[in-house]
């Protein structure tokens, strides 16, 4: 899956929902990449953002979709450290650059690196494809006109002065769209060297918090310029008040906001049904305030994604849409038919590299979305405390998907100790060697997919782990542990 930030290549995606996990470090295809503990600090790799970039650690440990993907990392044992090590290559979210079908299950592409064209070879790019259908339509136009003026039998329709008036309730599209657009912005970061992309964003309260990706900003955070633009053409700086990259997740708050902003309602992403309506709102490929429509196609989905450089990784179990979802629409809302916002788009899967001079493919119908309710949770504890807080079980597992579940791995990253004495799962009694296979009965078909799952929760929360050992298969209650920042 593919991000969307744009000017930066996004990882592919998993083509099968993988299980996140207090990650460890998954083997590489060649070279060994050390592998994080998932509900410690390491991470893998995952799908791309539709930022041209668009994920967590479950355990504290693990890792975290405009889509994103990530390689599995080639080490025995987790890296214990955060960012944990590139996921295998799955093409993900935001117009990605990722080939193939990729999903989890497959293997992983490394990320392109960003070029340093930015945004303007992009405009550029733009600019000439309407230059090239406008040429096209004129001259189309020109030959039926000239057609009908030398035809004899040719006769002239008049249309009605007035069809009526068009009403647009607020359970429609269009009035869902009109209420919405206000209340979100265009976001352009840039870091000192000139570097940058251009995200989404919305309005989290009146205070001037803006909600996006954390891959939307992150060219900003070390003394970069971050600006915001509403619809009406408004412009306002902005700085970052803090970012999660494991979860793909970060807030910004507007210079001088003014006192008239209007937060978007907060859905239950819980609730969100398979076969539900949605609308994505975005700047795909810079194109501002840009409204597509679709369905939730699938829930808890499995998605790992990168910020472009294949280092970083981000987890999550996402919300998957066919609402068109390119670079560019990192970041923005995905609304239900009531207009709440039940998710932040993030990565899309993509089937190969694109054009518009990026490097990035577009929409093929496969986009991801962070859960708002887990969303919230992130963007309220940076808002309080400046830094993300992470569930996790203390233990360090593989990112290999190849094991039927999550293992945790026989050493831990760095020489650490794969079960971290004292942690949630030495204390639940899990040892080196354990596979997990299920987390409150969800399946758990990978360290990544456990990853994700754990992600979903907060600090405290008790979950039921299956297991298996020997051959034979244990249940155990586990309460999460806690990890604060991403490193």
């Amino acid at each position: 899956m593919s991000t969307e930030n744009e000017g930066t290549a996004v990882p592919p995606a998993p083509s099968a929902p993988p299980v996140p996990v207090d990650a460890p470090a998954a083997p590489a295809p060649q070279a060994q990449a050390p592998q994080g503990p998932y509900g410690q600090d390491a991470h893998g790799q995952a799908p791309q953002d539709p930022h041209g970039r668009a994920p967590q650690d479950p355990q504290g440990q693990g890792a975290a979709g405009d889509a994103g993907h990530h390689p599995g990392v080639s080490s025995s044992a987790p890296d214990p450290s955060w960012p944990p090590p590139p996921p295998p290559t799955a093409p993900y979210g935001d117009g990605g650059s990722g080939s193939g079908s990729g999903g989890w299950g497959s293997s992983y592409q490394q990320p392109a690196p960003k070029s340093g064209r930015g945004r303007g070879g992009l405009v550029a790019a733009v600019l000439v494809a309407a230059l090239v259908a406008g040429g096209l339509g004129g001259g189309i136009g020109y030959m039926l006109a000239k057609d009908n003026d030398e035809s004899t039998g040719s006769t002239t329709v008049s249309a009605s002065a007035n069809g009526g008036d068009v009403k647009r309730d607020p359970g429609t599209t269009a009035g869902v769209a009109a209420k919405a657009l206000p209340s979100t912005v265009t976001i352009e970061a840039e870091s000192t060297s000139g570097e940058g992309g251009t995200g989404t964003g919305f309005v989290f309260d009146k205070q001037g918090h803006i909600v996006t990706n954390n891959h939307v900003v992150a060219d900003a955070v070390d003394g970069g310029k971050l600006t915001a633009t509403f619809p009406t053409g408004k412009k306002y700086d902005a700085e970052v008040v803090g970012h999660a990259q494991g979860y793909d997740v970060a807030v910004i708050k507007l210079k001088d906001a003014p006192s008239d902003l209007k937060p978007l309602t907060l859905g239950d992403s819980d609730k969100v049904a398979v076969g539900d309506s949605t609308i994505a709102i975005g700047a795909p490929f810079g194109l501002s305030d840009t409204v597509t429509t679709g369905i939730i196609s699938a829930k808890n989905r499995p998605v790992a994604s990168s910020d472009g450089s294949g280092s970083q990784a981000s987890y999550m179990s996402a919300l998957q849409t066919d609402a068109s979802i390119n670079p560019g629409n990192s970041g923005g809302p995905l609304l239900d038919a009531q207009g709440n916002v039940i998710g932040i788009n993030s990565a899309i899967q993509s089937t190969g590299n694109g054009g518009f001079g990026t490097g990035q493919s577009g929409s093929i119908g496969l986009g991801f979305a962070i859960p708002i309710n887990q969303a919230k949770y992130v963007a309220q504890e940076l808002i309080k405390n400046g830094k993300p807080v992470y569930a996790k079980i203390g233990a360090s597992v593989s990112l290999d998907d190849g094991s039927g579940g999550a293992k945790i791995t026989p050493q831990g990253a760095g020489g650490a100790a794969p079960v971290e004495p004292g942690g949630p799962a030495a204390k639940a009694g899990l040892k080196p060697g354990d596979v997990i296979t299920k987390l409150d009965g969800r399946v758990i078909d990978s360290g990544p997919t456990l990853i994700g799952e754990i992600w979903t929760h907060q600090p405290g929360d008790k979950v039921t782990i299956t297991y298996e050992r020997g051959g034979k298969e244990h249940t155990v209650d586990v309460t999460l542990g806690s990890r604060v920042g991403d490193n």
